[in-house]
């Protein structure tokens, strides 16, 4: 089956799931008043939409030297439809990313779908997930299904405090897959399981190659106290950069503890990917991060430190692409990225024009060979051993923000928070 470009369906999908919250509602007599647009007496509707507008430099970007560009980035629109006891949900993320960050965002250390250096923009239909929640009380079940996280990892970095994403993204979390997940509660422990296609998305159009579908799977238990929460997951995904299959697959596991309450945020997580050729492995990439913010009167000090190892890919013509699907099952080098980064915000509300807060961010970043003999030297690619990214601008938001992007159902909170 070739891969599937088109939007419709998904978006059948949605309008099928938003109808069965709407007659799931209906057959509760009581009303519900909420400020949320509403469909009928009870099913409601949320909305939100929100972006950043960002400068960045590169100290230096390539060859010694220093690059500086804006551009919008993440720009997304969201709206979840939820029956009144939220027994039935549907979540919608738009990302035009694709029109405002075609070449990538600078972001040294980066790497995936044919971006390297540079974070690439992730698809249109961001997330198309319909929910039923089943049970109550302590013990309590929902399943899940259409494009979107899997139960792998953490957080999406777009939820959490920093602007620029750490360089663990493509072995922290998995992300805009055709996915079908099913989440039980038992107290304050969380199971999750999912099934999925393996492929990446190769364009910001592009969607989950359907003949694909159930080729991988990842499973994620969580415990949570109060503002505590850990997690372990682990995960199989067949062939994800070539579409068509026959790559290298991937064997991934995650381990994080966070914490959040009102003011204070902290996570601290451990990520391992092997790429393997039928039994044997190829290649093993890990990742250790530890990141927390503050914040008091509306300002939030952000701090990240994190060690990261990346493979290094064929460049094209464009230093910031590689080819994809790649040409042999071969790299390059393996490169181990030490970043340690900064972030202030301050963050304003008013009702007339919604959430804003201008921010800054500094980080310094080390690369090193972690393989010798390798044909990438950092050195001499970069025209430094030690870069820098500045970055600076404006986050604004209205409406529902999407407070934690990965998780659904009984695994979740479906609060929306005003907060940036």
């Amino acid at each position: 089956m070739p891969h599937c470009k088109t939007l419709p369906r998904f978006f059948s999908f949605g309008i099928a799931l938003a109808s069965a919250a709407g007659g799931a509602a209906q057959e509760t007599p009581e009303t519900h008043h909420h400020p949320a647009s509403r469909i009928d007496s009870a099913t409601r509707v949320a909305l939100g939409a929100g972006g950043i507008l960002a400068a960045t430099a590169a100290i230096p970007g390539v060859s010694g030297r220093n690059l500086a560009e804006g551009y919008v980035t993440q720009p997304m629109v969201t709206a979840r439809v939820s029956s009144r006891r939220q027994r039935v949900l549907v979540d919608i993320t738009l990302n035009f990313e694709g029109v405002t960050l075609g070449r990538g965002e600078l972001n040294a250390g980066m790497y995936g779908e044919g971006y390297v250096d540079r974070r690439h923009p992730h698809t249109l239909l961001h997330e198309l997930m319909g929910t039923a929640v089943l049970g109550g009380g302590m013990t309590r079940l929902s399943v899940s299904g259409g494009k979107g996280f899997v139960p792998f990892g953490t957080d999406d970095p777009m939820s959490r405090p920093f602007v620029k994403y750490p360089v663990n993204h493509h072995l922290a979390q998995v992300l805009e897959r055709a996915v079908v997940l099913v989440a039980a509660t038992a107290g304050p422990v969380i199971a999750e399981v999912a099934s999925f296609n393996g492929d990446e998305p190769e364009s910001p159009g592009d969607m989950p190659n359907l003949s694909r579908f159930a080729d991988s799977w990842a499973a994620r238990l969580t415990a949570r106290r109060n503002a505590l929460e850990a997690q372990t997951s682990m995960a199989s995904v067949a062939s994800p950069e070539h579409a068509r299959g026959g790559g290298l697959d991937q064997r991934k596991v995650s381990a994080s503890v966070r914490y959040e309450k009102a003011t204070t945020y902290f996570l601290a997580e451990w990520a391992k990917t092997r790429e393997i050729d039928g039994s044997r492995t190829a290649f093993v990439f890990t990742s250790v991060l530890a990141e927390g913010a503050a914040a008091r009167s509306g300002v939030t000090l952000a701090l990240r430190a994190e060690r990261t190892a990346r493979p290094e890919e064929e460049r094209l013509t464009n230093v910031f692409r590689t080819p994809r699907p790649a040409s042999d099952l071969s790299i390059l080098g393996r490169t181990r990225w030490t970043i340690v980064s900064a972030s202030l915000s301050r963050t304003f509300a008013t009702p007339a024009i919604g959430r804003y807060a201008p921010f800054a961010e500094v980080s310094m970043q080390r690369p090193t060979v972690l393989v010798r003999p390798t044909v990438f030297e950092p050195r001499e690619f970069y025209g430094a051993g030690r870069l820098w990214n500045f970055s600076a601008g404006l986050r604004f938001g209205i409406g529902m923000r999407h407070s934690r992007m990965g998780r659904y159902g009984v695994a979740a909170s479906h609060d929306t928070h005003p907060d940036m």
